[in-house]
């Protein structure tokens, strides 16, 4: 039977809340290299994220400590960062020091979905994976073991270029496809690179409808006008509608998508 829906999902700020992991491991990295002169607060990593072109964390990181040396008057070129230094930084903080036993930040990240929500979308024959920019360690250890699915698809960081470059997109949308065909594909995220991946899939595969879904994440929801501003800033990045909770986007939702 073919799919009514194809919805694919991002997972940071969508499946799971980053606000004390991702994030805090993006703060505190910056700190460390910065010689605790400057820790960034979620509105600057927001800041840096709506630009659209930093959804690798670690590579944000990096241009965080770039853009505060900046603003002390010196040059990248005076810093010499090295980059492998920063990303194992980054990891001791966020997944822990042994990469084959997660102890870090990424133990504690509260869930923003169910598996009974998955299994809503099944049963309205509405399918469904992920693609993330998470490494596939990061992603399978919050899908597989927080969540409980077995083998789902997903197109982490390891498998295609990153957003908002959309082939990672195409790569999930064709393991949930039985066959080619032109039904709608919904992607859901929670930044502006995700919701840019959909206009440039749009662009190159105009044949079928690509509608784009954002996602308040917990820590732009403490306050009603941060709210407001970052659900505005998503609209105009493309997001055909936002919600305040993945969850929402239930399957009488999906069919409202559809028409």
């Amino acid at each position: 039977m073919t799919a009514q829906a194809i919805v694919v999902f991002d997972i940071d700020g969508v499946v799971r809340d980053v606000g004390g992991s991702y994030r805090r491991a993006i703060a505190d990295t910056v700190e460390y290299f910065t010689n605790a002169a400057y820790r960034p607060t979620p509105l600057d990593i927001d800041q840096l994220k709506s630009e659209g072109v930093w959804n690798n964390d670690w590579e944000a990181s990096q241009e965080l400590i770039y853009r505060y040396f900046e603003s002390q008057g010196k040059t990248r070129e005076q810093q010499k960062l090295d980059y492998n230094s920063i990303v194992a930084f980054f990891q001791a903080r966020y997944r822990g020091p042994d990469p084959h036993n997660f102890t870090g930040y990424i133990c504690d990240e509260p869930l923003l979905l169910s598996s009974e929500y998955l299994q809503q979308l099944t049963q309205a024959n509405i399918a469904w994976g992920f693609f993330s920019g998470a490494t596939r360690g990061s992603a399978n250890f919050i899908l597989e073991k927080r969540l409980g699915l077995h083998s789902p698809v997903l197109i982490a960081m390891e498998d295609a270029p990153g957003k908002p470059d959309p082939t990672g997109l195409f790569a999930t949308v064709e393991k949930l496809e039985n066959e080619p065909s032109n039904i709608t594909v919904i992607y859901v995220g929670d930044t502006v690179a995700d919701m840019y991946t959909v206009t440039k899939a749009r662009e190159l595969q105009p044949h079928r409808p690509w509608v784009g879904v954002g996602v308040l994440p917990p820590h732009v929801q403490e306050t009603a006008a941060r709210a407001q501003a970052y659900s505005e800033t998503l609209q105009k990045a493309g997001a055909a509608i936002v919600v305040s909770n993945v969850e929402e986007l239930n399957p009488v939702k999906i069919a409202e998508l559809l028409l």
